[in-house]
C-alpha cells in the first residue's frame, strides 16, 4: 500500500453544468475552441452555448474547426499555429475523445517549437522532453468513450507514416473540465455503444494492468458496473437521462483509471488497425478485438480473480470463472447492437493481419510490458484472426 496518487483537474459533473462555465476562473483571456470538422457541435447548439458563457465571463475566443474522428498531426501543427496567429493563452477542447485530444497536443505545440512528432515516444517519434509548459486546456466532454477529460493523454496519427501514438504527462492534464450528460443526449445509438465501449476497455485494461492499485481498481469496478447496468439502454434510448448519467460519470471514472494505472496491449493492437484505417472507429476495433483478447488472458489464467470480478461487476452476479467475463462482455455487446462488427467493412484484409502486429510492437510496444501475462506476435495474430470477419 505505497502509491503516488495525482489527478488536478478540477471537474464540474452533473446535469446543466455548463451553464455554470461562466462563473469558474478560466486560465486565460482568449480562448482556442477546437471543435470536430462535422456538423453536430454547431447543429446542437454546444458551440454557441460555449461562445456565450465565454463573452459572460469576459473571454475572447477564436475557432479551430478541422479535427477528424481519428486526429492527424497536420492539424495539430495547423491548430496551434492558428492559436499563435490568434494570441490564445489557453485551449478549449470541445467535443469527444478526438477534440480534447487534439485540444491538449495543439496546447503543447502553441507553446513550444519543432514538430509534434519531436516529443513523441515510440514509431519514428524523438522522444525530446518538451521545453515549456503547454498552454492550459480545459474540456468540455459531448460524448462518453475516452475519459480524455480527466487524464493527461493524447492519441494523434502521423497520417504519411501510418503511426497512431498517446502521449501525455502531468503538465496536458486539462485544468477544468465539464461533463454535463444533457449534452450526450444526442449521440446516436451507433456512436454511443462504441464510446461505451472504449470507456469500458479503459477500465478493464487498467484493472488487469500489471499498475494497477488500489486506487485504479476503485474507479475500475464503479466504471465497469456502470456500463454494465446502464449502456445498453443509453443505446436504446438516447433520451434515457438516467442512463446518460451513468455512462458520462463511468466515462470519466475511466479516464481516472487511465491517469492512475493505463491500457494494455488491447489499444496497441486497435491503434495499428485504426492508424492504417482512419474510418475504423476506436471503439469499433475494440469492440471487434475484444472477447478474443480477453478469452486469451482467460486461458493464461494469469488473472482468474480479476476477470472473475470485471464478470461480476458487468451484471453476471454468479460468476465463477474467468471466461465468464468474455461471456459477460458478448452478451452487452449484443444488447448494444454491435456484436456482428466486421473489420472487413473497414478494408481490413485477412491476409494483412501480422502488419498490424508488427504496427503495434513498433508503434506502441510499451503498454504489451504491462499486460498480466506476455502476450507474443504470434498470439497477437491468433487474436486478430480469432476476431476476424
Amino acid at each position: 500500500m505505497n502509491f503516488n496518487y495525482y489527478i488536478p483537474t478540477k471537474l464540474l459533473f452533473g446535469k446543466g453544468q455548463l451553464n455554470n462555465l461562466h462563473l469558474e476562473k478560466l486560465p486565460g483571456k482568449k480562448a482556442l475552441i477546437v471543435i470536430s470538422s462535422g456538423k453536430s457541435i454547431r447543429e446542437n447548439g454546444y458551440l454557441e452555448r460555449v461562445e456565450k458563457e465565454l463573452t459572460l465571463a469576459g473571454v475572447s475566443y477564436a475557432v479551430f474547426d478541422k479535427i477528424l474522428p481519428n486526429p492527424i498531426k497536420s492539424h495539430v501543427m495547423e491548430g496551434a499555429a492558428f492559436a499563435k496567429e490568434n494570441g490564445c493563452d489557453f485551449v478549449i477542447g470541445l467535443g469527444g475523445g478526438s477534440s480534447i485530444d487534439s485540444a491538449k497536443s495543439i496546447a503543447v505545440m502553441a507553446a513550444n517549437e519543432g514538430d509534434y512528432w519531436d516529443y513523441i515516444s515510440g514509431g519514428s517519434g524523438k522522444g525530446l522532453p518538451v521545453p515549456n509548459s503547454p498552454l492550459p486546456v480545459v474540456a468540455i466532454t459531448t460524448t462518453a468513450g475516452t475519459g480524455t477529460e480527466v487524464d493527461p493523454w493524447t492519441v494523434v496519427t502521423k497520417e504519411d507514416t501510418e503511426e497512431k501514438i498517446g502521449f501525455g504527462y502531468e503538465k496536458t492534464f486539462p485544468v477544468l473540465s465539464v461533463v454535463d450528460p444533457d449534452l450526450m443526449l444526442t449521440v446516436p445509438p451507433h456512436l454511443t455503444a462504441y464510446q461505451g465501449f472504449d470507456a469500458l476497455f479503459h477500465s478493464t485494461e487498467g484493472y488487469i494492468n500489471k499498475t494497477a492499485y488500489v486506487m485504479s481498481d476503485l474507479y475500475a469496478l464503479k466504471a465497469i458496473e456502470l456500463i454494465g447496468r446502464s449502456l445498453s439502454a443509453a443505446v436504446n434510448n438516447g433520451k434515457d437521462e438516467k442512463a446518460r448519467e451513468d455512462v458520462a460519470l463511468a466515462n470519466t471514472l475511466s479516464g481516472m483509471v487511465e491517469s492512475t494505472s493505463g491500457c494494455t496491449s488491447e489499444h496497441s493492437l486497435e491503434h495499428a488497425l485504426s492508424a492504417y484505417h482512419p474510418s475504423l472507429p476506436h471503439g469499433a476495433g475494440l469492440i471487434m478485438i475484444s472477447c478474443a483478447y480477453y478469452t486469451h488472458f482467460a486461458k493464461s489464467h494469469s488473472c482468474d480473480d480479476k476477470l472473475i470480478a470485471m464478470a461480476k461487476a458487468l451484471g453476471k452476479t454468479d460468476a465463477n470463472d474467468p471466461i465468464d467475463f468474455v461471456t459477460a462482455l458478448a452478451e452487452l455487446q449484443k444488447a448494444c447492437g454491435v456484436s456482428e462488427l466486421k473489420m472487413s467493412d473497414y478494408g481490413i484484409k485477412e491476409e494483412e493481419l501480422m502488419k498490424y502486429v508488427g504496427k503495434a510492437y513498433e508503434t506502441m510496444g510499451g503498454l504489451f510490458e504491462v499486460d498480466p501475462a506476455p502476450l507474443t506476435k504470434e498470439d497477437c495474430f491468433a487474436i486478430l484472426k480469432a476476431s476476424y470477419r
